[in-house]
């Protein structure tokens, strides 16, 4: 890898004293004070984020991270490694849920191949940012690294570029790739301190017995790869070719200024991944849902974060935050074109 890669990238300073002013814009609108709930503390956040008292969102980009995981041949998943390529193929032909959603709200869709065990046609919608050495996925984590820390760089480095080239001012999180939840869990544990039993849950909808023998495959795992204990060491040994990438997709987006919408549980690792190295980056983050995945909630409570929705979701691929985007829109709206009680002529409360 070259020997000028830096693992942070430098962050727009942020106006937190806008909090208030924005926050008083809010209470001067025909309402009760804070009657909007969270609706309010969202559109204060994007203020800050986006640098203006009246934000407003444009050109939102959802990007499917996807890549395949040499852990998933230990049977840590429900489904077999061939679903991977299959759902890439899916999101391409607008069929899965993303699709549909993306469609209803108007995001544009890139699927990037990070690492699918297979060889995809050109598609408008397909971004090739494979790996040398791991073009068809990662190592298995249970016999020692995933990837290595100049081919996890390639792939943080690769989403950098990607997010740099896309336009407006909203990167929508989504991933694929079976055995996906088991790096999660990995990094979880590793970034943490949490116990597996905390980290690991069912992923695709594994029994009793599946997931008792991912817990013990992901056991084998960290501890063939106890040296990696910092935040990129353990992204390379623990990690996936689509969570690499998006680490560097997040910086980058924080970089620029852009509001992240970050889905479930393994849009959260690539968020705490690159939290990690420049916690600064939370602030251009909006967590879409509380997945039902076991370690979600954990991980959210220990990134100090919560989330918009409880739709007891588990399907990742960005799902939860293309729901989530009308709640984006509505916050910008309510601050931009709900009237005070000045401009409407009505009356305020009674001291």
């Amino acid at each position: 890898m070259d020997s000028d890669f830096d693992t942070t990238l430098p962050l727009p300073t942020l106006d937190h004293a806008a909090r208030p002013r924005v926050q008083a814009a809010l209470d001067a609108k025909t309402k009760p004070l804070g009657a909007l709930g969270r609706l309010e503390s969202l559109a204060v956040q994007l203020a800050v984020a986006l640098g203006t008292g009246q934000p407003a969102l444009h050109a939102p980009q959802l990007v499917v991270f996807a890549a395949d995981h040499g852990i998933a041949a230990r049977g840590i998943s429900a489904y077999p490694a061939e679903v991977t390529r299959q759902m890439v193929l899916n999101f391409l032909t607008g069929g899965a849920a993303v699709s549909v959603l993306a469609r209803q709200h108007g995001l544009a869709l890139t699927v990037a191949d990070c690492g699918v065990a297979a060889e995809f046609e050109a598609h408008p919608m397909l971004a090739r940012l494979k790996v040398a050495g791991v073009e068809r996925g990662t190592a298995d984590a249970s016999r020692g690294p995933a990837m290595s820390e100049a081919q996890c760089r390639t792939a943080i480095v690769q989403g950098r570029r990607l997010v740099a080239a896309l336009p407006g001012n909203v990167l929508l999180l989504g991933e694929m790739g079976i055995g996906n939840t088991s790096a999660a869990a990995l990094l979880m544990a590793r970034l943490t301190g949490a116990p597996l039993q905390v980290c690991t849950g069912r992923g695709t909808g594994l029994d009793d017995a599946g997931l008792a023998a991912k817990r013990a495959v992901l056991a084998e795992a960290l501890e063939a790869n106890a040296q990696a204990t910092r935040p990129l060491q353990a992204l390379a040994a623990l990690g996936g070719l689509e969570i690499a990438t998006m680490v560097g997709a997040v910086q980058q987006a924080a970089a620029g200024g852009r509001v992240i919408v970050v889905d479930g549980f393994i849009t959260t690792a690539a968020v705490a991944v690159a939290a990690a190295l420049q916690p600064g980056v939370l602030a251009h983050c909006v967590f879409a849902h509380r997945s039902q995945e076991t370690g979600h909630t954990h991980w959210l409570q220990h990134l100090g974060v919560q989330a918009l929705l409880d739709l007891d979701l588990r399907l990742g691929e960005g799902s939860g935050a293309a729901l989530v985007w009308p709640l984006l829109e509505s916050a910008c709206r309510v601050l931009a074109e709900m009237a005070s009680f000045a401009t409407a002529g009505v009356s305020q409360r009674t001291p």
